[in-house]
C-alpha cells in the first residue's frame, strides 16, 4: 500500500496560523480532506498520515474525527501538552479513537534546552508507555540536542521529518548536517520522512538535481527500510506541488529494488505508524 506519511489539514484563522508569513500567503485558506484526495488518486496512493498544524488538544480531536470520515486517513500523529502531569490520562482518552498513531510538539520554535526539561521528558515517557510514535520536528543546528534526546528515551520510537531541514543552498550537503544524520541514524528505532525538502532550499528554486544528494545522504544513513515518503502538503506548495514532489521521490527510489521502493514508498510507514 502506498502511503502519504506526512500531510496537515487545518480550518485557517488569523490569529492562530500567525506563522504563515506574506510570501506564504497561498496557505492563507482551508486545506480539508476533500483537497487532498485528488492529489492522492493522481498519485495512487492509498492511505496517509495527518499530521497536527496547531499545538491544540481540539485539532487533536478534530483529525479523528476526520479519520472516521475519511477512510484514506489511515492514522493521526496529534498534539498533547506533554508538559502536562495528566497527560496519561488525557493520551488514555485519546486512544480510544484507534487512529491515534503518534504525537507531535514543534520543538523547531524551542531553544535546545527545552529538550532537556523535567515535563518534556516526562511526557515522552508517557508517549512511550502507551506505545505512540514521536514525531521530531527539528532544524539541523538541534541534532545535537536531538540525538542526547534520543538516547534517553531507549523504548521510543521516534521519527525526523524532513530530514531535519538542513538549509539547502548547493548540492553538496552541509558537513554538519551530513555528520549529525548519520549519526542520528545509529539509533535503530528511529525513522526518517523524505519531506519537507523544497521548502527548506534558499537563493534558488529546487531542481532533482539539488536535491538528489540530501536523499543519497539519508538512504544511505537510513536504509530504504527506516525511510518514508511525506508530501508535507499543502506546506509543499509554498515551493512545490503535490505531483512534483512525488514524481521527484519516485525518481529518488526508481533505481532500487521492489521491495526496497516499497518500503520507503509505504511499508515503512505502514509498520512504523501499525496503519
Amino acid at each position: 500500500m502506498k502511503i502519504d506519511a506526512h500531510h496537515l489539514f487545518w480550518r485557517y484563522s488569523r490569529k492562530e496560523f500567525d506563522w504563515i508569513s506574506d510570501d506564504m500567503g497561498v496557505l492563507r485558506r482551508n486545506f480539508l480532506p476533500e483537497d487532498l484526495a485528488p492529489h492522492l488518486a493522481a498519485a495512487n496512493i492509498e492511505g496517509t498520515v495527518a499530521v497536527q498544524a496547531r499545538p491544540a488538544v481540539g485539532e487533536t480531536h478534530w483529525l479523528l474525527e476526520l479519520a472516521e470520515h475519511h477512510p484514506f486517513i489511515k492514522g493521526v500523529v496529534g498534539w498533547v501538552p506533554l508538559n502536562d502531569p495528566h497527560v496519561e490520562g488525557l493520551l488514555d482518552l485519546l486512544m480510544e479513537n484507534k487512529a491515534l498513531k503518534g504525537i507531535r510538539h514543534v520543538l523547531q520554535t524551542e531553544p535546545s534546552v527545552f529538550l532537556e526539561t523535567t515535563g518534556f521528558n516526562a511526557g515522552l515517557r508517557a508517549v512511550s508507555s502507551h506505545k505512540l510514535v514521536y514525531d521530531l520536528l527539528v532544524f539541523a543546528r538541534q541534532l545535537p540536542a536531538v540525538i542526547a534526546l534520543v538516547d534517553r528515551h531507549p523504548e521510543l520510537v521516534f521519527v525526523v521529518d524532513h530530514i531535519a531541514k538542513p538549509i539547502i543552498t548547493t548540492s553538496t550537503p552541509p558537513p554538519e548536517w551530513r555528520a549529525d544524520i548519520r549519526e542520528l541514524a545509529r539509533r535503530e528505532r528511529l525513522f526518517c520522512k523524505i519531506s519537507g525538502m523544497p521548502n527548506v532550499v534558499r537563493g534558488t528554486s529546487w531542481t532533482p538535481e539539488l536535491l538528489w544528494p540530501y536523499f543519497d545522504v539519508v538512504l544511505d544513513a537510513f536504509g530504504p527500510d527506516r525511510l518514508m515518503f511525506g508530501s508535507d502538503w499543502p506546506l509543499c506548495l509554498v515551493a512545490s506541488d503535490y505531483a512534483r514532489w512525488h514524481e521527484f521521490v519516485e525518481g529518488c527510489v526508481v533505481d532500487l529494488n521492489p521491495d526496497e521502493r516499497a518500503n520507503i514508498m509505504g511499508g515503512t510507514a505502514s509498520r512504523v505508524y501499525r496503519l
